[in-house]
């Protein structure tokens, strides 16, 4: 066997800074916000501001922010020096800004020896409408009665007249439904899905663009297309429609200001005119797009269409209660594009295009078609075994588009207000003479466009393929809200799903925006009894409390805490998590939750049903733990310390009544069946005492061995399965776990062709076929909770929750398996910071950088003395030794 010697003598250290960095003397990379790169609508009135220091300088002593009013041209805010490290989320303390208003602002520092750097180049923002006060505009639509159900998308229009040329203008928007928006024939924007998807009967977000380039003067017009989208579309699979509202609405306001000061409001009213006899007869999320060619309207966004046969909006007098706020995180967009790789024609007039991965988006079309034969275009993720689509799993979302040419020719389409989860297209009712070719068919790729940040790879291919299934499964599942399955009749923010990936999500993607705005809508959601809705935002009428679903309002304020340092966000969600440990207190009888219903440990294998083995009340029970124990340690940072006692006395008391009620003295499992999932998580929440942990883990293995290797948890279980048998000393266990290739395991999915995470680890096999069709999702994220080991244990890169952020971090790589190297790379807001390391004959080559105004301290895998390490890159060697 091998063991690692990192001793002294052979153990090196260099710190060099490498020539293709590029020096400089002033901060870089100036953000506001979670990461806002000069935004324009800007949603906060009092922001924060980081900034990165210069490669080579080691930390920052002191700082100083200036923010100036571009238009007035005064300082509102001058920091003066603060004796501070603070370089990330360093709170604004000027007066609050105001809608609409123009920022900049600049930051100088003092580094270690005392020296000034120069200011940094000026960094821009601007607000948007913050308050409904600003808005003057009124909600248009079209009820179109009878034929709602039908989900038309309306088209809306106003002729605007510019009496001369504009030095600025803004267009503010946003719908009860799903818009895009015109002027002057061209889409504004790139953004798709807009406004996006929140709790709409409490806020609806606000979308802001700088139009000025397009404003001519004379004669403009201003159009929108408006789709029912989540707000009054089909949404859940019990075949809801209008669960927000009847019929979809728009409101817009166009601000323009001329050269000599000027200023003219365009808005959304009774002036509008509007039809639904346009092309798209229906869009549904779920169901696909209707578009019928021969009823389009060429012209109709610009000036000199003639609109007399449409009608007039319906608009409404009163603005509503709703908060209106400027959108708080990235868009959803098209961001990648992929070409098909092989076609098959399964049956004569059938075309199925394989774009080689599992994807969530639109399918581009490029494609001969005739004068109206209608065109069917049908998705799946999977093909039957005879190479025909498998849509099962769909269940009732029909996910079908339908293109009826206007006229024979070549043509190019894309749906608008639905998006599908496919791998395959398949096209029926072409022409029959046609040849399919490979650029009939692409895949636009959608999804909320966060910011990649980090990457993992290793000399393992599977591992590697792992880590891409992961990475797609969040592409696909991140569009505005974190989504179960991009695919089927759901397609909701599951709160179990969510809080399990929610650490290797924020390794993968810049997701600290994305994680805030959701967290708002849940505490929009909560329920008065403090329980959490099933899915967020909730459109299951009353559904929710299922421990390990509903705790994602404690876990994930705290996991986005740990790698962020936004004490911001855990204030927002504190009197949520209160809200959720006092339902568990009300529900607990001698510190064990029972008469609880839940989903159980989700999906577990070889379970009698869904819901696995796991007890209900031993889930609930440690989950009550393990909340309170969050809000205790929450309280602590907020400074909040009679609530940190309190919370911290009942996080014992519960942890005791957990241990007595459900362990012997033997570290063995009493009152329940013994399951994998419950030793996990007793250990992985640290429910019990230190010296029957081990004794909890030697059971933990016995269950393993007797699964013959494998792994038999669920939803709950698995995303601390290999963490648990790491800390508790059987870290080959846990690689066995990880490299295992027979069902279930991580590896099983990948040998069966997945390109993504799968629902069960059997959706498919090439033996067996296709898992149960009323639960079988090919593109689900859940068990990709299992990224954060490779990240944290594999590659070493780890944060260090009392220092959150990466203010200080790990290094603390095993070297064990069948890996040659590993690497993982986090840009985080200092900094790229990384940690690889590999083998060199009978060496260990590890390398960490650690980015300015950092520390870190490096474990040796042999477990000898640690060292801290500053800003920089370092080199270490330890001897491979080998010994029978």
């Amino acid at each position: 066997m091998m063991y690692i010697k990192c001793a002294a003598a052979i153990l090196s250290q260099l710190i060099v800074c490498s020539c293709s960095w590029v020096w400089a003397s002033f901060p870089q990379q100036l953000v506001v916000g979670e990461g806002f790169v000069e935004p324009v609508g800007f949603y906060d009135a009092t922001p924060t501001f980081s900034w990165k220091l210069p490669v080579g300088t080691l930390r920052q002593t002191a700082y100083q922010i200036e923010v100036r009013d571009i238009l007035v041209g005064t300082i509102v805010w001058d920091s003066g020096w603060v004796e501070s490290d603070q370089s990330v989320l360093v709170p604004y303390g000027g007066e609050s800004l105001a809608s609409r208003q123009q920022l900049s602002w600049r930051v100088r520092f003092r580094d270690e020896s005392l020296t000034d750097s120069d200011w940094s180049p000026p960094a821009h923002f601007e607000l948007g409408l913050l308050s409904s006060e600003d808005w003057k505009a009124k909600w248009i639509g079209l009820d179109d009665g009878a034929n709602a159900f039908e989900e038309r998308v309306a088209l809306l229009r106003r002729k605007i007249t510019v009496s001369d040329k504009v030095s600025q203008a803004r267009l503010y928007v946003t719908a009860r439904g799903l818009y895009e928006v015109y002027l002057n024939g061209k889409k504004v924007g790139k953004d798709a899905f807009t406004p996006g998807w929140t709790s709409y009967a409490n806020r609806i977000d606000t979308q802001t663009y700088d139009v000025t380039e397009s404003i001519l003067k004379g004669a403009n017009v201003l159009g929108a297309s408006l789709g029912y989208g989540w707000y009054a579309g089909r949404i859940g699979w019990q075949s809801q429609k209008q669960f927000y509202g009847t019929y979809p609405e728009f409101l817009g306001q166009l601000e323009l200001t001329y050269h000599d000061g000027r200023k003219e409001l365009i808005v959304t009213d009774h002036s509008w005119k509007a039809t639904v006899d346009g092309p798209i007869r229906a869009s549904s999320i779920y169901d696909g797009e209707v578009y019928d060619a021969r009823k389009e309207m060429p012209g109709w966004k610009k000036s000199g269409f003639d609109s007399s046969t449409w009608d007039p909006v319906v608009a409404r007098e009163e603005l509503g209660a709703v908060q209106l706020s400027p959108k708080p995180f990235a868009p959803v967009q098209h961001t990648d594009t992929l070409v098909t790789q092989k076609i098959t024609e399964p049956e004569p007039g059938r075309f199925i295009f394989d774009l080689g991965q599992n994807i969530v988006g639109w399918p581009l079309l490029t494609i001969p078609v005739e004068k109206d034969q209608t065109v069917t275009i049908r998705f799946a993720e999977m093909l039957n075994q005879d190479g025909s689509m498998y849509t099962a799993n769909y269940r009732s979302a029909k996910s079908i588009d339908f293109y009826t040419p206007a006229k024979s020719g070549t043509i190019s389409w894309k749906p608008t207000f639905t998006f599908h989860g496919f791998r395959y297209v398949e096209l029926s009712g072409l022409p029959k003479t046609a040849l399919p070719k490979t650029d009939w068919v692409k895949g636009l790729v959608l999804h909320t466009n966060l910011n990649p940040i980090g990457v993992f790879e290793s000399s393992h291919k599977k591992l590697n393929q792992l880590q891409s299934n992961i990475t797609w499964g969040q592409r696909g599942n991140f569009l505005d809200i974190p989504t179960d399955c991009p695919q089927r009749d759901e397609r909701c923010g599951w709160t179990g799903d969510a809080q399990v990936f929610c650490p290797t999500a924020m390794f993968n993607y810049d997701c600290h925006a994305f994680w805030k705005s959701w967290l708002r809508s849940m505490r929009d959601d909560q329920f008065q009894d403090g329980r959490v809705p099933h899915v967020i935002p909730d459109v299951l009428d009353n559904r929710g409390g299922s421990p390990g679903w509903m705790d994602a309002a404690t876990i994930i304020p705290w996991q986005v805490y740990i790698r962020t340092g936004d004490k911001e966000l855990l204030a927002d969600n504190y009197e949520m998590m209160e809200r959720v440990v006092g339902w568990y207190r009300k529900h607990a009888q001698a510190g064990i939750v029972e008469n609880v219903a839940g989903f159980g440990d989700w999906l577990q294998p070889y379970a009698p049903n869904n819901k696995g083995d796991t007890p209900h009340n031993l889930l609930a029970t440690a989950f009550y733990a393990q909340s309170v124990q969050i809000l205790a340690d929450a309280a602590s940072v907020l400074g909040k310390n009679s609530d940190a006692d309190k919370y911290s006395a009942e996080a014992v008391a519960t942890k005791a009544a957990f241990v007595a009620h459900f362990f012997d003295a033997k570290g063995k499992l009493r009152n329940a069946p013994e399951t994998q999932t419950a030793y996990i998580l007793a250990i992985a929440f640290d429910l019990i005492p230190s010296d029957l942990q081990e004794q909890a883990a030697t059971h933990l293995v016995q269950l393993i061995d007797e699964a013959d290797g494998h792994l038999r948890t669920g939803f709950l279980g698995t995303p601390s399965i290999t963490q648990v048998l790491d800390q508790t000393g059987h870290l080959d266990i846990a690689y066995s776990l990880l490299f295992r290739e027979t069902y279930p395991s991580w590896f099983f999915s990948i040998n069966q062709g997945a390109t993504t995470m799968w629902e069960r680890w059997n959706s498919y096999s090439h033996k067996d076929g296709f898992g149960d069709a009323g639960m079988n999702s090919f593109n689900h994220y859940a068990y990709g909770a299992i990224g954060q080991f490779m990240y944290e244990r594999i590659a070493g890169l780890a944060p260090d929750p009392a220092n959150p952020g990466y203010k200080h971090f790990f290094v603390r790589p095993v070297i064990i398996g069948p890996l040659t190297s590993a690497k993982a790379q986090l840009k985080t807001a200092y900094g790229e910071a990384s940690s690889s390391w590999n083998k060199v004959e009978d060496m260990i080559e590890m390398n960490v950088v650690v980015p300015p105004n950092t520390t870190a301290t490096v474990q040796f895998p042999d477990g000898r003395p640690s060292k801290s390490v500053g800003a920089g890159r370092h080199r270490f060697e330890c001897e491979l030794v080998w010994r029978e």
